[in-house]
């Protein structure tokens, strides 16, 4: 009996055997949507044709064809998270699920169901680079470390929680993380530009540096030739090493693709109707209802469509750049958004087609709900208590709204007395300055896109009406973009964009440490102990509910720091296209994927 009752006593106490998982595929929360064996996504063509070319339009120009560094404008199809047209990733994402990742350079991946600090990949055996050179766990690890060492800022805010990499044989390599809390963390690192170490380390090159000189990639494109600044092209690998894997049956279907830089957005709308490139996504709802009356829309060659989609639209707004003094005040940025009338604007300029945005997480389940706060939101949000306004609590900012008559008295109104409050009188000039500090309400709005202007001027005269001195400035891309990376500015127009998935990204967006770091994407200058805490809990997040109350949590937060005013989005894309194109049945309800998933007609 003894003997039997300390057998039964030591079953009960060994812990739970430890399962290791190696799969193709993994998911952030759940299961994932295709199997092991599925033969392609439902968003693709399997049967679609290879050949022909695409012709792309880009505005502004580029200097680099390395886009993993702050220095320099690379050039467009080059990026530096996830599959691009020379490069590969460990795995592949699909576009009709939140966040699941599947096979690419990674054969499989490999992760313990109770020890969540490691993963591991192993190299599918058949990767080459493009000079048929295989694939390695060391270029791996080299890829991450020189991504850390020298890469945009980026790299380690969304890798922050990594601390090491390892090559554990010649295929397979292995992420060890901080803790294991972070579900997020092994599809991040899985999404990673795999770069060749024997290219960069090769003939005294400089990663840090920009530079023309035509890389080396695994993907299914090489460079073919650049026209510096003005046009790069693209050509079909045919000796590509994934053509048959599942994840990219169906896609890269063109032969060449072509991008054409313009220097203006009005030249390139007309070099469209003259056939100089193929498609449009048309982001200025005046032109989508004015300037589509050009003969090939007319008689058909092209085709003018409206896509719905399901693609969460983020923000987008006049961005404040609170490491200014004159944006310190967050009474300043509150009185400020009431002179933006949208309503008017709207009918004036886009025909009534956009849609107020009114939350950082806009068009998914992420925004935060109408009203006060309920359930699991507001218990997150009362552990912060006394570290928020109390009207968090009770209830939700809103975009002020008009009349849409044009003259938004009650408005103005209104932020004139939010201005007397906080101290800002009218001076002598007809410009606000504080009582006490002196502080004069005047600022520049700067933006590379021409088109903006009309929007950004009758804000200006509002602006004028209640004491703010304004103007606003047209930057060529370069120097815009240069001006950004060093946070050089008051006020911008910007669009921060969101997954259905938020994480480690979030920290670049909004994190403390990023404020003060050039080349960040913590543009406005954040700073906020509660902020940092909620972000962290979204990557620690266990399950995709509490992610959801997290995300709504901290887009209640954000919006009650008046960090920007809230411009508009759209629920659909609009796209004109040569009738030379067909696309798949199907789209994904995240990206048309007109590169990687139309096609050009074979007759």
């Amino acid at each position: 009996m003894r003997i039997i009752l300390f057998s039964l006593l030591l079953t009960f106490s060994l812990p739970a055997q430890a399962e290791v998982i190696k799969s193709n595929s993994i998911a952030m929360h759940g299961a994932v949507k295709y199997g092991t064996t599925f033969s392609h996504f439902d968003y693709t063509n399997p049967n679609a044709p290879k050949g022909g070319t695409l012709k792309n339009a880009v505005i502004g120009s580029f200097d680099s064809l390395n886009p993993f560094i702050v220095k320099g404008s690379p050039a467009a199809g080059m990026t530096f998270l996830g599959q691009s047209m020379i490069y590969d990733s460990l795995m592949e994402q699909s576009y009709d699920e939140p966040f699941s990742m599947y096979g690419l350079l990674a054969d499989t991946i490999e992760y313990d169901t109770e020890d969540k600090t490691w993963v591991a990949f192993n190299l599918n055996p058949n990767a080459k680079w493009a000079d048929k050179k295989p694939v390695t766990a060391d270029d791996v690890v080299w890829t991450f470390n020189t991504m850390i060492e020298k890469g945009t800022p980026f790299f380690k805010a969304y890798y922050g929680d990594v601390t090491k990499v390892e090559a554990t044989s010649s295929t397979r390599v292995k992420f060890t993380f901080k803790d294991a809390n972070n579900a997020e963390l092994p599809l991040v690192v899985s999404q990673i530009t795999i770069l060749p170490k024997h290219f960069w380390e090769s003939d005294g090159k400089d990663f840090g540096s920009t530079s023309l000189d035509f890389p080396l990639g695994s993907g299914p494109y090489t460079i073919e030739k650049i026209d510096a600044g003005r046009s790069i092209t693209y050509k079909r690998n045919p000796d590509y090493w994934g053509t048959n894997l599942a994840v990219n049956t169906g896609k890269f279907n063109f032969d060449r693709i072509v991008y054409d830089y313009y220097k203006d957005d009005n030249v390139a709308l007309e070099a469209l109707f003259s056939g100089e490139y193929d498609y449009r996504i048309e982001n200025t709802a005046k032109l989508w209802n004015t300037a589509y009356d050009a003969t090939p829309v007319k008689d058909g060659r092209i085709t003018k469509a409206e896509i719905p989609h399901q693609r969460p639209q983020g923000m987008q707004g006049f961005i404040y750049n609170i490491r200014k003094p004159v944006f310190k005040d967050k009474a300043v940025r509150e009185a400020l958004a009431y002179a933006f009338d949208f309503e008017w604007s709207n009918k004036q300029f886009a025909y009534g087609g956009y849609k107020r945005t009114d939350s950082y997480f806009e068009n998914s389940d992420l925004a935060a709900t109408d009203g006060a706060p309920t359930g699991r939101v507001l218990e997150i949000l009362e552990g912060y208590q006394d570290k928020l306004p109390p009207e968090i609590l009770t209830t939700r900012y809103e975009p002020p709204q008009s009349d849409g008559s044009g003259n938004p008295r009650a408005n103005l109104r209104k932020a004139m007395q939010i201005l007397d409050a906080a101290g800002y009188k009218l001076g002598p000039d007809g410009i606000r300055v504080h009582d006490k500090t002196g502080q004069r309400l005047e600022f520049e709005i700067v933006d590379s896109n021409p088109m903006f202007e009309r929007w950004v001027l009758p804000f200006i005269a509002n602006l004028k009406k209640i004491g703010v001195q304004t103007s606003f400035r047209v930057l060529d891309p370069a120097q815009y973009q240069n001006r950004m990376n060093d946070f050089d500015y008051d006020m911008t127009i910007m669009s921060i964009g969101q997954s259905d998935s938020p994480g480690n990204e979030q920290r670049d967006f909004w994190a403390s440490e990023k404020a003060d770091i050039p080349g960040s994407r913590n543009y406005i200058g954040i700073k906020d102990p509660v902020i940092d805490d909620l972000i962290e809990k979204i990557i620690q997040a266990p399950n995709r509910e509490e992610l959801v109350a997290l995300t709504q949590a901290l887009d209640r937060i954000l919006l009650a720091g008046y960090y920007v005013i809230p411009q508009w989005h759209i629920d659909h894309w609009r796209i004109a296209y040569w009738n030379k194109l067909e696309r798949p049945e199907t789209l994904s309800g995240l990206t048309p994927a007109i590169t990687d998933t139309w096609w050009v007609k074979t007759d």
